[in-house]
C-alpha cells in the first residue's frame, strides 16, 4: 500500500505542491501540479518495477493541506517570490487553511471534490507510470486506486467518475488496454454503515483502523495519551485501541460492512491499513471475519507475517 502523501516532502514536489495550495485561480493550480506530475510518475515507475508484478494499491493524497505550508519566513519568501505575490498575501493564504480540527476537516476525497485536478494529476501519473513500465518490463500491472476518507457513496461516485475519465483518457492517448481497480478506505463509521451502497462502486475495502478507531470512541489518537493511563489504572481499558483493535466495538463495523458489501459484490476484496495490521491479536480477527490482507509498517511485517501464518493455521478446515 503507497500513501501518495510521503512522496512529496522531497526536493522540488513541496515547492510545487505549495504552489498549488497556494494559488488562487485553476489555472494557477494546473501549472503547479503540472510539475509535480512527472515526479509522481517516476515514483510510481520505481515503486512497479520494485514490486515486480505484485499488488500495488495507491492511496491518494489524505492529509489536511496545512501540513503541506511553508512556515518559516525564508520559505514563505520563497513561494512569494515563485508566485508573484506579496508575503502579506501567502501568509493570508496560511490563515486561511487553518482548521480547529483538521483531522476532520478538509482531507481525503474532500480535497479531490474541491480540487478535482489534484485527482486527475495522480490519475494520470499512476495510469502512465504502469502502462510504461508494462511496455517495458512485460509486468502485467493492474494498479489499484484507493479514495480515501470516504463517508457518502455520492463522494466515491464524484471521485470514480474522475478517476475513471481520466484513466480511459490515457489509456486512449497511450493506445492501451491496461486495467486498473478503484476502491476506497472504509474508515469513517458512516461509511461502513451504508457499505452496501458504497460497495456498487467500490472494487475494493480497505479498512482504516487508525482513522476508524478515534471515530468510533471520539477521540483523538494524538491527544489521547494524555487521558488513557488513567482508563488503564481504571480497568476501563485493558489495552491501548490503537495499538490493539477493539473488537467489540470497532470490529462490529468492520464485520458490518463486509456482510453488507459483500452480497453487492462478491468479488470485493477487503484488507485493512493501519498499526493494527501489525498486533498478532487483530490479525487474528481480520482472518476470523473474511480479510484479505492486512498492511502494517515495514517493521511490523515479520510480526504480521508470523500471526497471519498462524491464524491460518489455526482456522484450518473451519
Amino acid at each position: 500500500l503507497c500513501r501518495t502523501e510521503h512522496m512529496f516532502f522531497e526536493g522540488n514536489r513541496i515547492d510545487a505542491f505549495r504552489e498549488m495550495i497556494c494559488s488562487e485561480t485553476l489555472e494557477e493550480r494546473e501549472a503547479a501540479l503540472e510539475k509535480i506530475l512527472p515526479e509522481q510518475q517516476g515514483d510510481f515507475e520505481a515503486l512497479y518495477e520494485a514490486l515486480e508484478g505484485n499488488p500495488v494499491t495507491i492511496r491518494f493524497l489524505d492529509p489536511p493541506l496545512h501540513e503541506f505550508v511553508p512556515t518559516t519566513e525564508e520559505d514563505i519568501k520563497k513561494l512569494a517570490d515563485t508566485q508573484g505575490k506579496t508575503v502579506e498575501q501567502i501568509k493570508a493564504i496560511i490563515d486561511s487553511l487553518h482548521e480547529f480540527n483538521p483531522m476532520m476537516g478538509h482531507r481525503g476525497c474532500r480535497l479531490a471534490v474541491t480540487y478535482p485536478e489534484i485527482a486527475k494529476m495522480q490519475t494520470r501519473a499512476v495510469m502512465e507510470a504502469a502502462i510504461e513500465v508494462k511496455e517495458e518490463t512485460g509486468i502485467d500491472i493492474v494498479p489499484e486506486i484507493m479514495i480515501p476518507l470516504v463517508g457518502e457513496k455520492k463522494e466515491l461516485k464524484f471521485v470514480k467518475d474522475i478517476v475513471v475519465e481520466t484513466a480511459e483518457k490515457v489509456k486512449a492517448e497511450k493506445n492501451s488496454d491496461i486495467q486498473y481497480h478503484i476502491g476506497t478506505m472504509i474508515e469513517i463509521p458512516r461509511a461502513a454503515l451504508t457499505a452496501d451502497e458504497i460497495a456498487k462502486d467500490a472494487d475494493f475495502f480497505c479498512f482504516g483502523t487508525n482513522d476508524l478507531t478515534q471515530m468510533t470512541y471520539g477521540f483523538s489518537r494524538d491527544d489521547a495519551g494524555k487521558f488513557l493511563d488513567a482508563y488503564y489504572d481504571a480497568k476501563i481499558f485493558e489495552n491501548d485501541p490503537f495499538a490493539k483493535l477493539d473488537q467489540d466495538g470497532v470490529g462490529k463495523l468492520m464485520e458490518m460492512a463486509i456482510k453488507l458489501g459483500k452480497p453487492v459484490r462478491p468479488e470485493l476484496h477487503v484488507g485493512i491499513c493501519g498499526e493494527h495490521g501489525g498486533d498478532p491479536s487483530s490479525v487474528e480477527f481480520c482472518h476470523k471475519i473474511g480479510l484479505d490482507y492486512v498492511s502494517c509498517s515495514p517493521f511490523r511485517v515479520p510480526i504480521a507475517r508470523l500471526a497471519a501464518a498462524q491464524a491460518a493455521i489455526a482456522n484450518a478446515g473451519k
